[in-house]
């Protein structure tokens, strides 16, 4: 990913918040010339050899995706943020294009296939509760037949990537600091996601 200095992100709980903020990321992967990509939901936790993290995620066995994996061949893991398009007359001075604001993270690694299905099990308990956590009534797997759960997971295929390496963007005008209040006002009625990354990007 191109990344020009005041775009950078380089604070690593940051990009994993990006990471838990948008989990559902696009796994990309190559062998013997074949590109092929997944939409996922990730879950990120602390550590791997490398200090950056470790990615967790599964896909359904039928998805003949996981058979790329051979335990050598790096994948791609691309994680998109708030974005939207910055139109040259929310500036406010001086000659402009339009653009694209937005966050990205993009995270390196190899996947490798848990085997343990005691592993996977306790895997898929963390992601529901993940994703349940804040609703009123929380739908909870541990409370579902541990014979229906263990049978789901056999039709699943669970792996991890411990990242090697990372590479986080944040695109958010930080190059024309001057003329971002302007632009975090034309984006408040209609963004304010993206409003307020970029108001917290230019310190404002």
């Amino acid at each position: 990913m191109y990344v020009p200095q005041h775009f950078a992100l380089d604070d690593l709980p940051a990009i994993h918040a990006i990471i838990r903020e948008n989990s559902f990321a696009t796994l990309v992967s190559t062998r013997s010339g074949e590109m092929v990509a997944s939409h996922l939901p990730f879950m990120v936790s602390e550590g791997g050899p490398a200090g950056f993290g470790v990615l967790r995620a599964h896909m359904a066995r039928a998805n003949a995706h996981w058979q790329q994996f051979d335990g050598e061949t790096e994948a791609l893991v691309i994680f998109e943020g708030v974005h939207g398009y910055i139109s040259p007359d929310w500036y406010a001075r001086g000659k402009a294009v339009p653009t694209w604001d937005y966050i990205a993270v993009h995270a390196y690694g190899t996947p490798r296939i848990i085997e343990d299905e005691a592993a996977v099990v306790a895997m898929l308990h963390e992601l529901v509760h993940v994703y349940e956590d804040g609703r009123e009534t929380p739908w909870r797997s541990e409370d579902q037949e541990a014979s229906y759960i263990a049978g789901m997971a056999k039709g699943i295929v669970a792996f991890e990537i411990l990242i090697s390496r990372l590479e986080g963007k944040a695109k958010l005008g930080q190059n024309r600091p001057t003329d971002q209040p302007s632009v975090v006002a034309a984006l408040a009625n209609s963004q304010s996601n993206l409003a307020a990354a970029i108001r917290t990007a230019n310190g404002l």
